[in-house]
């Protein structure tokens, strides 16, 4: 059986499991970029990404070859719900492994997925290092491995997003472009080796951990040195084996590079605008259209691969998205210790500023003394004129907004 036979196969299989997820045309990214954006909505599955797929589709296998379990994974949050989630469903046990930083509504919903057929483990501060304690524990239990995405049968589930998004499209439309998140890959390689050149595609990874791009700028399989872990569903130092081969024919350039804080800013804008709750992986199609230069006029289909999100993130997200937006700074503030000093620098600033933030402890036998000071200001390029008064007023200052290790200690 050819692969396509196959993937249609695993996509009939599991509608004894779950509906298709909705391919739905959105207005507002539609007239922001002059074109026909669609958004295949992964985040309303029923464990609210497409990792439910690969992780049916390895499981059922499995088991039509007589395995009976317990099946193991290791996963920051969303393919550890598919797995206890099919695994509920058949009736077989799921040991999960994940890592000690998975945000908690996702632990905590991997255990109600699962129920009393999951056991949950937290090991390691990063994927790596999880997946390496479940491949252990697996060797000396003689357990049966589910991996997150570098497996054909993996591969093979989550190729069936593309096989719904053909089937959902209006007759009168064809696909020009699919954009495609990448973490460990098996998502991309399954829609574009069952896809093949028949679409145009773009794949967007974070900024914090680019595998594809840099392996491909390489010319060979790389592992990142280091990772930002903020995306945690996207967040992997290496793309999987088999999956770097299915992509390894891409262009550098069409791999878009989403920076941290501007996911933010898309989750946020989802959020207000759409109603849409994403977690940063979930947004990082939508977000990587900002970076398609030649999309208007075009039909396109961007993945919107997850939407569990732990709501004690959100001031974070907030935090980094008005950061992003040009709305929030943070300073170092050099301020003459005497009377007046504080009104004069309030002085500086207008209707549309807010101090967000003020710390200041008066020193003694010295002349100046130090201030943290966060600014929230209602206009874009509102700072360049709260900088120009400062140093019209003789206040020396440093802009510590981009500084990541002092902006991680006192935010």
């Amino acid at each position: 059986m050819d692969f396509p036979a196959r993937v249609v196969r695993a996509e009939r299989r599991m509608r004894s499991v779950f509906e298709p997820t909705p391919l739905q045309r959105n207005d507002f990214l539609s007239a922001r970029y002059e074109a026909e954006i669609y958004l295949k909505r992964e985040d309303l599955s029923p464990v609210r990404s497409y990792k439910i797929r690969g992780a049916f589709n390895a499981i059922v296998k499995a088991l039509d070859a007589g395995e009976t379990g317990p099946f193991v994974c290791a996963s920051a949050g969303n393919h550890a719900q598919g797995v206890a989630y099919v695994c509920a469903h058949f009736g077989v046990q799921a040991v999960i492994y994940m890592p000690v930083t998975t945000p908690k509504q996702k632990v905590h919903k991997t255990g109600a997925f699962g129920g009393t057929h999951a056991e949950i483990r937290l090991e390691g501060d990063y994927f790596d290092e999880t997946l390496a304690a479940a491949q252990a524990y697996c060797k000396g239990a003689g357990a049966v491995f589910v991996p997150p995405f570098d497996s054909d049968d993996v591969i093979e589930g989550q190729a069936t997003v593309g096989a719904e998004i053909l089937a959902q499209m209006p007759e009168d439309e064809a696909v020009d472009m699919l954009v495609l998140p990448v973490g460990g890959g098996g998502l991309a390689a399954g829609i574009t080796r069952l896809l093949g050149n028949t679409v145009d595609y773009r794949f967007v990874e974070p900024f914090g951990g680019p595998s594809l791009r840099e392996s491909l700028l390489a010319g060979a399989l790389l592992t990142l040195p280091k990772v930002d872990s903020f995306v945690d569903g996207a967040a992997v130092a290496r793309i999987g084996e088999r999956n770097f081969k299915a992509l390894s024919h891409v262009p550098p350039a069409h791999v878009l590079i989403a920076p941290e804080d501007r996911i933010c800013a898309t989750m946020i804008e989802m959020l207000n605008i759409e109603g849409v709750v994403l977690e940063p992986a979930g947004a990082l199609a939508i977000d990587g259209l900002r970076d398609i230069e030649d999309i208007k006029g075009k039909t396109v289909v961007a993945v919107v691969s997850g939407g569990n999100f732990d709501f004690e993130r959100l001031p974070d997200v907030k935090e980094r998205s008005l950061r992003w937006a040009g709305l929030k700074k943070y300073y170092i503030l050099r301020m003459p210790q005497r009377p007046g000093a504080l009104k004069d620098f309030l002085n500086i600033l207008g209707p549309d500023d807010d101090i967000a933030r003020f710390e200041y402890l008066k020193k003694s036998a010295r002349n100046f003394g130090s201030v943290l000071i966060g600014i929230e200001t209602r206009k874009a390029g509102g700072f360049a004129r709260i900088e120009a008064e400062m140093e019209g007023h003789g206040f020396a200052f440093e802009d510590i907004t981009d500084n990541a290790t002092l902006a991680n200690f006192i935010v």
